[in-house]
């Protein structure tokens, strides 16, 4: 008998049940990283930005008093409101490898998401529409990218089974830190940059990003309004979402395309600091940020996780600049390894500039939807 229970916000010992489920599930994957964990407990506790304008609960499947399975259903007022939707969307799902314990999750999701007169329900999803989400079904044996989920095979499976369907597939690529750029690439950048007046912008320091913050948010907003997952974040989601890559990222490795002192595109990379997670458990505090210190000085792979052009300036070229100066900086820490992250499979645009640089497709995540 499964039983199917709400977490309390209030209760510490249910969130923390919540929280190390999923250590207990992949206590033998070598390739899982934890969530970090300060994010996690404040989406459990509901002080994330997401509860100033929606609503979510968390559930933990309980057999024979064990944990046994875990999600969150989420009505997120924003993006019903832009897309003019009733979309109930899911998330934190995890589960032991068993059907019927799944069918009573998503059983769960699709009622709660029916007494708010929500008609359709789609995931995986985080709280922030910047959160990397989908179901892993390809590329099993390599470590997810960071703040990339990651998850046993046999999800996929469970999940059709409880009466979801594919919506869309995300693709993350290689490639070899000894790459070399098409000549014909870097002749089309050298060419747009110097006929349009484009500039790249460089960072020296994390208080300088700090300072560019307010035209990186308006750009991004405008980048992507058009895509597929997109709803207008708040404020301090924003501030949520520049406080995690200015953290990680070396100042070095975030790159803005310019006109007229405005910016107009950008590209973000990092050092891939997930064994440092892996090995503090998820904890930043009090050593876990030695560990992220430690691993950033040896790590060998970085991840590019953010490329957008405002809509008036795509297709004339200024990906082109972007690719090469990201790629100067990328050589110049020695990497050996370069991970592309989760470029949706309608984005023609994006795959081509991809594939016309040599990235070879690995990973591929899953989201789903089900009509109610």
């Amino acid at each position: 008998m499964v039983e199917i229970r709400k977490v309390n916000p209030n209760d510490k010992a249910e969130i923390h049940r919540f929280i190390q489920f999923p250590y207990t599930l992949y206590r033998k994957d070598s390739y899982w990283v934890p969530p970090l964990a300060p994010e996690l407990r404040n989406a459990l506790e509901k002080n994330h930005p997401f509860f100033q304008h929606s609503f979510a609960d968390f559930f933990l499947a309980i057999r024979d008093g064990s944990v046994v399975g875990q999600i969150a259903a989420m009505e997120n007022t924003r993006a019903n409101a832009f897309r003019d939707e009733k979309t109930a969307f899911f998330g934190f799902f995890e589960v032991i490898e068993d059907e019927t314990v799944s069918k009573c999750l998503f059983d769960t999701v699709f009622e709660w998401a029916k007494t708010r007169g929500l008609n359709r329900v789609i995931g995986p999803r985080g709280l922030i529409g910047a959160d990397s989400g989908g179901i892993l079904v390809e590329g099993f044996d390599h470590r997810p990218a960071l703040n990339v989920p990651y998850n046993l095979s046999y999800y996929d499976s469970f999940i059709m089974k409880s009466g979801l369907i594919k919506d869309t597939d995300h693709l993350s690529g290689y490639l070899p830190g000894n790459h070399v750029i098409p000549e014909r690439i870097e002749r089309i950048a050298k060419k747009i940059q110097q006929k349009r007046g484009y500039e790249i912008k460089s960072f020296s320091s994390k208080g300088e990003m700090r300072q560019w913050v307010p035209q990186v948010q308006q750009a991004h907003r405008k980048a992507f309004e058009n895509t597929y997952t997109f709803y207008p974040p708040t404020d301090e989601e924003m501030e949520s979402i520049s406080n995690s890559i200015i953290s990680v990222a070396h100042p070095s490795l975030i790159k803005l395309l310019l006109k007229n002192d405005e910016a107009i595109g950008f590209i973000f990379a990092y050092h891939d600091i997930s064994p440092a997670i892996q090995k503090s458990k998820g904890r930043i505090w009090p050593f876990g940020w030695i560990q992220i210190l430690l691993e950033r000085r040896k790590n060998d792979w970085v991840n590019i996780n953010g490329v957008g052009l405002l809509p008036e300036y795509q297709g004339l070229g200024g990906n082109a600049i972007l690719y090469t100066a990201i790629d100067k900086s990328i050589k110049s820490f020695g990497f050996n390894h370069i991970d592309i992250v989760q470029v949706n499979e309608t984005n023609f645009s994006s795959f081509h500039d991809m594939e016309a640089i040599g990235v070879q497709w690995y990973k591929r995540h899953r989201s789903y939807q089900r009509s109610l």
